[in-house]
């Protein structure tokens, strides 16, 4: 499996049977917008969203018409890109798993929220926020918390799934920050192997790096990967 940091919470997740873009902001993005958007989205057979906000749906439309891909997503989420031409969609919510080739996706909770706010001024809403687990075949658990600050039912997501591989919101103001993201990690996922850090140092909003994080870990036995944009990390 490798796995490549595209800025912000987007990653480009390789196995042998699939290549999976998560919450692709991409072409948008100030940090993303500098990698070969051809290059990244090469490929692509799915991609798969935490939740409807435009820094994580990015640039899914686009994406999904040019390749194909199948677009994993909560009920509402896939309903709104469905309106707006995208045709494979599978969607599901919190609690239930999608089924592809060689991988399946769990919807599990996220504290955050999703929504879109359309020309008109009218915000509407998106669903509910998620994160995703992702079980591969003969692969890592991978784990993408979505946008959330730590709750304590992130217990039931480890008792339940074994991630081996979470990637980490540590950006502060609309998620948890480094400090706090480190103690979910050390608490509710203590058999962790690999953390990775994202939603970070995308806009001026947000903790320029992840410093905070890797501190706060320093004293346990997970391995953080900050990986620089464009970055990938093999397992």
């Amino acid at each position: 499996m490798n796995i490549t940091w595209l800025g912000h919470s987007a990653f480009r997740v390789e196995t042998s049977q699939a290549t999976i873009l998560i919450d692709p902001f991409i072409s948008q993005s100030p940090t993303g917008s500098m990698l070969d958007f051809a290059e990244v989205t090469k490929g692509v057979t799915h991609i798969a969203l935490t939740h409807g906000h435009g820094d994580h749906v990015g640039d899914t439309i686009r994406i999904a018409k040019e390749t194909g891909a199948t677009v994993i997503a909560n009920a509402d989420l896939c309903d709104w890109l469905a309106h707006r031409g995208v045709e494979k969609v599978d969607p599901g919510n919190t609690g239930g798993t999608v089924f592809h080739n060689g991988f399946s996706v769990t919807f599990v909770n996220a504290l955050h929220s999703s929504a879109t706010l359309t020309e008109d001024g009218v915000s509407h809403s998106l669903g509910n926020p998620n994160g995703l687990v992702f079980h591969f075949e003969d692969k890592p658990v991978l784990y993408h918390m979505g946008d959330t600050d730590i709750f304590s039912d992130m217990a039931l997501i480890n008792e339940l799934h074994q991630p081996d591989i979470a990637l980490v919101p540590v950006g502060d103001r609309f998620t948890m920050g480094g400090a706090v993201a480190a103690l979910a990690c050390q608490r509710y996922f203590p058999t962790l192997k690999i953390a990775i850090p994202c939603h970070f140092g995308t806009f001026g909003l947000l903790d320029a790096t992840a410093d905070n994080f890797v501190k706060g870990m320093e004293k346990c036995g997970t391995k953080v990967a900050v990986l620089d944009v464009g970055g990938s990390f093999k397992v």
